[in-house]
């Protein structure tokens, strides 16, 4: 039996003889993409409250994107629908932070003399903060990787063992595996729905989305031609074709694509879709600039909404179980996302031996240190500006529009979403 289905069953076990019928306090929880997080959200929450019976937790239908997420609690923000809890995508945080809709965790943390301890170190708190505040915990962390299927890799002349550093070298193999034929498509990139994969492009070129002081657009400088550039040769040379997501990850668990790059955090349910059909592997994703590159942060944050303050003692006390050590040892083996916790990622008791005995979770914690936050747009213009990224992208990859072209209109719609100051 693996860990995360020994804990499911551990924790489901113990939760009959613990928890008891009638809780002090109940707190509502909202989360996002329950494909990733549902199995994961249950076990924690057992445990919690098999360790706190006066705190019951009640999930609330979950959201199936972090967009529509932060949608949601936006609508639901000061009326008795707002959850007490909810998990919102690291990008979105600055949305409601802005509005004053969550709990400031900075006087919750002060009154902490071990965050540290626990795991919490100023890096780790840093991925959740907003200006000067805390606006959450980051719950579950992630880092753009690449997925191969070494079995076409070797078919075409490639050595699984060596894989491709470049994405020259990528393009080159991915062409080979187009020209097998039989339905074989050489690469997936995951540019679709938000903007994480092209900032993956862009963070590592060494470019920013916008000017320092926010005012005006810079994705458009050269790191910004270079991301757009090679989104097109992806098309072009390697033979990636239009696919949606889902139709993206179903040819690849299928064996007929060669490379496919997306989240860290999709690596369970990958290797579980994949079984024995290939043999599957990670490896980090090619940096445009080696020297300067870096990678964006994926992944939520848990935050506190209740204003209540009996509720926001319960919830605090949620929020550092979820985010902390337990939390992160359910967490990476349950989905494939990188320890958000840095006693859970060192410690022997939490993810030390998981990680030695599953190399395919290797990519993304090897590749931490050049995590940066996932930028959040400021305004109230988040999801427009996203969508109006992808929309362009979708131009490039469908060869309706010159990189320069949907680069340029991307830049120019962008700015004029931006806030006026």
């Amino acid at each position: 039996m693996s860990f995360f289905r020994k804990t499911i069953a551990a924790a489901a076990i113990a939760t009959v003889f613990s928890i008891p019928a009638f809780a002090e306090t109940t707190l509502n929880v909202h989360y996002p993409m329950p494909g990733f997080f549902k199995d994961v959200m249950d076990v924690i929450s057992k445990k919690f409250m098999e360790e706190n019976p006066d705190i019951k937790i009640s999930f609330v239908s979950p959201s199936a994107t972090y967009e529509e997420g932060i949608q949601t609690i936006l609508r639901q923000a000061g009326t008795a629908e707002m959850p007490d809890i909810t998990f919102i995508g690291l990008n979105r945080l600055r949305m409601i932070a802005e509005r004053g809709v969550n709990v400031d965790m900075t006087p919750l943390i002060a009154k902490e003399t071990d965050m540290a301890a626990q795991g919490f170190s100023d890096n780790i708190l840093r991925l959740a903060q907003v200006g000067d505040r805390q606006v959450g915990l980051a719950f579950a962390t992630s880092n753009p990787i690449m997925y191969y299927n070494a079995d076409l890799i070797r078919q075409v002349g490639g050595n699984p063992d060596l894989p491709p550093k470049t994405w020259d070298e990528v393009i080159a193999l991915g062409a080979k595996v187009k020209a097998l034929g039989n339905g074989n498509e050489g690469i997936d990139f995951r540019w679709q729905g938000d903007d994480w994969m092209f900032s993956a492009l862009l963070f590592g070129a060494g470019g920013t989305m916008l000017s320092p002081d926010e005012k005006k657009v810079a994705f458009n400088g050269p790191e910004g031609v270079a991301a757009f550039n090679l989104v097109s040769r992806l098309a072009k040379e390697g033979g990636m074709p239009v696919l949606t997501k889902q139709a993206g990850e179903q040819a690849f668990v299928a064996g007929k694509v060669g490379f496919t790059f997306q989240t860290t955090g999709a690596l369970r349910n990958t290797i579980k879709n994949v079984g024995s059909k290939f043999d599957l592997r990670t490896g980090p994703l090619p940096l445009l600039n080696p020297e300067k590159g870096r990678l964006p942060t994926g992944g939520n944050a848990v935050v506190i909404l209740t204003k209540d303050i009996a509720k926001q003692t319960a919830a605090w006390k949620f929020a550092k179980f979820a985010a902390g050590p337990y939390g992160a040892s359910v967490v990476v083996p349950g989905t494939g996302y990188v320890p958000n916790n840095e006693l859970a990622a060192k410690s022997p008791q939490y993810l030390a031996d998981f990680y030695k005995q599953n190399p395919l979770f290797q990519a993304g914690l090897n590749q931490m240190n050049l995590m940066i936050p996932w930028y959040a747009f400021p305004g109230s213009n988040g999801v427009k500006v996203t969508q109006t990224i992808v929309d362009n992208l979708s131009r490039v990859v469908e060869q309706t529009a010159t990189p320069e072209e949907a680069l340029n209109n991307a830049a120019d719609e962008v700015q004029k979403l931006l806030p006026r100051r």
